[in-house]
């Protein structure tokens, strides 16, 4: 029997596509499930057991990794973890305390942001398109808030601050991988690990932070969805991706993540998302995408 004929390039191209967009109605969705699942447990057990469960399922990877893979996941992946750390506090806590439109779209500012991570910790400094598609997105969050006047809420302040922490940790992520160089999955499986280790820690010191475990099947869907949809198929799927795509076509179809999440949260959680939030959010979007476009230029 004749081998089959190896996919086309074009034919690539566009399963990379359908991928990305999976992946960014997995990530915009993401927010919404969390927020339900925090109704049933409390932030840092939820957080102890959706990354200890990723955790064990990624570890066959990091044993799988050579020697030095394995001994470059540990040096990386431990900072990293920790930093990991205080950006999932900051989102999930995030989460709890606003909606998770809001949550979706004000995360995306970590886009606008990575180019003055990039100033700071790898000493290139940003062009005025930055400064404008910042200017643009920081006006966009002031919409989402509530307009001009209008103080950010508490769980809003989380997501901005987690948005930062995001931007810091790519630009970290870069320069620790070139220097220790590992699989990406190994890494990740050392990060996830720190986190959920992390986690459980702080539940144990705090008084009530960790009850018994809920038997509700909703929980224990949600976090499965978020464990095997939101980390190993988006990672795995991301990655496939920038092999047969661009990274600009990636990023801008990764850029519709926040859509998805609003909407999400409209359907599912039945959010009121008016006008003016709706105009924000959008002025997140596109100042990301525009950002990504002429930074690959």
């Amino acid at each position: 029997m004749p081998l089959a004929a190896p996919a086309s390039p074009a034919a690539l191209l566009r399963v990379a596509d359908v991928l990305m967009l999976l992946v960014a109605l997995v990530w915009g969705t993401s927010y919404g499930v969390t927020k339900q699942a925090l109704t049933w447990y409390p932030v840092l057990g939820f957080l102890a057991v959706r990354f200890g469960l990723t955790f064990l399922v990624l570890t066959p990877a990091l044993w799988a990794a050579d020697a030095a893979a394995r001994r470059n996941a540990l040096a990386a992946g431990l900072p990293l973890g920790l930093l990991l750390l205080a950006i999932m506090l900051c989102e999930t806590y995030g989460v709890a305390n606003t909606r998770a439109a809001n949550a979706a779209f004000l995360i995306s500012l970590c886009i606008v942001l990575t180019p003055f991570a990039e100033w700071w910790l790898l000493r290139r400094k940003p062009g005025g398109t930055a400064l404008v598609c910042t200017a643009v997105s920081l006006l966009g969050a002031a919409l989402l808030a509530g307009g001009p006047g209008t103080v950010f809420g508490f769980g809003d302040l989380l997501m901005l601050l987690a948005a930062v922490l995001r931007a810091i940790i790519v630009c970290l992520t870069a320069r620790m991988m070139r220097d220790r160089p590992s699989t990406a999955l190994a890494l990740t499986a050392v990060q996830t690990g720190v986190v959920g280790f992390g986690c459980l820690a702080l539940a144990l010191l705090l008084p009530g932070a960790l009850p018994a475990l809920p038997e509700l099947p909703a929980f224990w869907g949600a976090t499965a969805y978020l464990v095997l949809g939101s980390t190993v198929f988006a990672f795995f799927a991301s990655n496939w991706a920038l092999n047969h795509s661009t990274p600009t076509r990636v990023a801008l179809l990764s850029g519709t993540e926040p859509l998805f999440g609003a909407v999400f949260a409209m359907l599912w959680l039945g959010e009121d998302f008016g006008l003016q939030a709706w105009s924000g959010g959008v002025l997140i979007v596109a100042a990301s995408m525009w950002a990504v476009l002429r930074g690959r230029r």
